[in-house]
């Protein structure tokens, strides 16, 4: 299916307060839902992913709640800007949305359409129903670059492929030699980021590292994980959500551990940042994260998925 061009303001994080000692509060804030499990506008619903805008408007990708809500700063109830017509394959339904980013230049909301095999498009104002941009596709996570190019992960095929305007059929730009542990392989890919330099980088969960694919290459680079599930915690057991600052300090959730984790550029072990204190439903816990973003002024915001909450952990100023 054809595309038109998209813009994000997105990719290498350019925070000026981060360095290689910044740390953050180990405390979190809900800044939406934390009410349990639910479809009232004050929960949700299994929150995957989320992104987060230039004034802290959070957009969340509710699983089992089938929609997309919008929570402004300081907001105690959502409102939803997608779906939320019961799930089905309707244009103006979802089913099992597992990640949100925004096009701004063309004020529209990216859905990847987990449960429908699609990626939809949505106006970010007043939209009513969506539109399929891509379709048979298994995506599970979504980015763009700088030039308007959309990358979107085929766990099922084990590849990334990217997309541009006009574009047919896309361009596998990673992975598409079957499923494996070889570097040019993956393991169920799910989420991606692309950085300034438009190198790509894949949580592959099956094979339990996250890869780095500079543009054009044939094979990636193994930056974080050992292959290995069963390790001690400095390594990964279920990568999920990444973010990649201007430092080249690679941050990503690890979902089995329940924490955040942070590898210096060309570091070989990593350090927890946030969730030191095991599987929970207290402040300074998380409960099967997924979804992970920076604001812009270097807050970490997490998808704590199993709480049923998106959790603001405020940068230390000090």
């Amino acid at each position: 299916m054809s595309m038109t061009k998209l813009y994000i303001t997105i990719g290498q994080l350019h925070l000026s307060n981060i360095d290689f000692n910044t740390k953050w509060s180990q405390y979190g804030v809900t800044v939406a839902g934390g009410n349990g499990p639910g479809s009232a506008v004050n929960q949700l619903y299994y929150p995957w992913d989320m992104y987060v805008d230039n004034d802290q408007t959070i957009y969340v990708a509710e699983y089992s709640n089938q929609r997309i809500t919008e929570w402004k700063c300081g907001a105690t109830n959502g409102q939803v800007v997608a779906g939320g017509n019961k799930q089905g394959n309707r244009t103006n339904q979802l089913n099992g949305p597992a990640n949100v980013i925004i096009d701004k230049e063309n004020d529209n909301i990216i859905i990847c359409d987990l449960g429908n095999r699609r990626v939809v498009r949505w106006p970010r104002r007043n939209g009513k129903q969506g539109e399929i941009i891509l379709s048979d596709v298994d995506c599970w996570g979504l980015a763009i670059d700088s030039n308007g190019y959309l990358y979107v992960s085929d766990y099922k095929k084990h590849e990334v492929r990217r997309w541009h305007a006009g574009d047919i059929c896309g361009t596998v730009i990673a992975g598409g030699n079957g499923k494996g542990n070889r570097l040019d392989q993956f393991n169920f890919p799910a989420h991606l980021f692309v950085d300034q330099d438009y190198s790509l980088y894949v949580s592959d969960i099956g094979n339990h590292r996250l890869m780095k694919w500079k543009q054009g290459a044939k094979e990636g680079i193994v930056i974080v994980g050992d292959g290995c599930e069963e390790n001690d915690r400095i390594q990964l057991s279920y990568p999920s959500g990444i973010a990649v600052d201007h430092l080249g300090t690679v941050y990503v959730v690890d979902s089995h551990e329940h924490l955040v984790m942070r590898w210096l550029k060309g570091a070989t072990q990593g350090s927890i940042i946030i969730g030191s204190n095991g599987q929970g439903t207290e402040t300074n816990q998380l409960n099967g994260p997924v979804g992970l973003s920076f604001d812009q002024h270097g807050n970490i915001y997490v998808a704590d998925n199993l709480n049923h909450r998106i959790q603001k952990f405020h940068i230390d100023s000090t």
